[in-house]
């Protein structure tokens, strides 16, 4: 048995130390927030709920795939049906629909919190330092300084550019890795609508403008609370409005979501995506440094979304078993 920290409770996270725990290990995950799920986030608010990261995820992975029925058997998640309307462009609204998209089930933190029912989680911890003593890992963190307790292994599961600077004082060399998984933002509104007016559609890819997807939140399986909106807008858009004020932002993305729309909205809420999601997904699966036991990853190392994120995080705890087996290094 080994015991180790992984730092992130998003789905890499949760992902990699399933793995570990179910194979013996004794696992810590420690995570900044207050709760876990990481991007597969729920914002409420008064009388209102809102699924404002990953909106919904889909498994072309047969690994992956036998996850999520998993969650749909354990009522924590649901195929998602809306009516979906592309605005713009070249794709058909019809072969979108063909994809089977899921959502987590009553909210999209629900799987999450499911796969950390039986997980040591440390919240509202922020790890800002590593150290090695006896090639063991010692963490630290903002709220309370050197954290209990010393690690065989340490794994990362963060965006990329978080990790290189929690690195930075160890020369692993995978600053070109983490340079070329470009992380990038997104603005993200989430509105309350009134009145008895249909857009026609419950979701829409959108091609022009500052949006590039809007959603009906309360459409989806298990919600419930006013009616309410998510608006997400381009990568291109967010990246350029990135450093100006919420409510310079908020105003923009409303009043695009009203001239598409004709809904009247009643009252809203802004959240900037630093790191929303890479740009080109390094294909790797993980990074590991096997003789300092270290790894790290994330959707950025194993493919876009929610699948990518699992599959990483699978990976990575996968490897680890082999080697904590004997077997030999890459």
């Amino acid at each position: 048995m080994k015991t180790i920290a992984i730092i992130g409770a998003g789905m890499a996270g949760l992902s990699c130390a399933r793995v570990l725990t179910q194979a013996g290990n004794h696992v810590r995950l420690f995570e900044k927030s207050r709760g876990v799920s990481g991007r597969m986030s729920t914002r409420r608010g008064d009388g209102w709920e809102c699924d404002h990261g990953a909106q919904y995820f889909t498994a072309t992975d047969s690994r992956f795939e036998e996850e999520v029925f998993r969650w749909v058997d354990a009522g924590v998640a649901r195929r998602w049906l809306p009516r979906l309307s592309v605005i713009g462009g070249d794709r058909s609204a019809a072969r979108a629909a063909e994809t089977a998209r899921y959502v987590g089930e009553p909210r999209m933190t629900s799987p999450a919190m499911w796969l950390a029912e039986s997980l040591d989680v440390s919240l509202n911890t922020t790890i800002n330092s590593l150290s090695r003593e006896n090639d063991k890992w010692i963490l630290h963190s903002a709220e309370s300084g050197r954290v209990e307790g010393q690690f065989d292994w340490l794994v990362l599961a963060i965006p990329a550019p978080q990790a290189k600077v929690l690195l930075r004082d160890h020369d692993t060399g995978w600053e070109p890795q983490f340079d070329a998984a470009t992380m990038l933002p997104c603005w993200t509104i989430m509105v309350q609508t009134e009145g008895q007016m249909d857009p026609g559609f419950d979701a829409a890819f959108v091609n022009g403008g500052p949006l590039g997807w809007v959603a009906r939140n309360t459409s989806k399986p298990g919600r419930t609370g006013a009616e309410t909106w998510v608006l997400q807008a381009t990568d291109e858009w967010s990246l350029s409005h990135l450093e100006e004020q919420a409510e310079t932002v908020e105003a923009e993305l409303v009043a695009a979501f009203r001239a598409m729309t004709g809904l009247s909205v009643v009252s809203r809420k802004s959240h900037r995506w630093r790191y929303s999601r890479s740009k080109a997904p390094l294909q790797l699966g993980y990074l590991m440094d096997a003789a300092r036991s270290l790894g790290a990853c994330g959707d950025w190392a194993g493919g876009d979304k929610v699948q990518g994120a699992w599959l990483s995080g699978l990976s990575m705890g996968q490897r680890i078993i082999e080697l904590n087996r004997g077997l030999p290094a890459e």
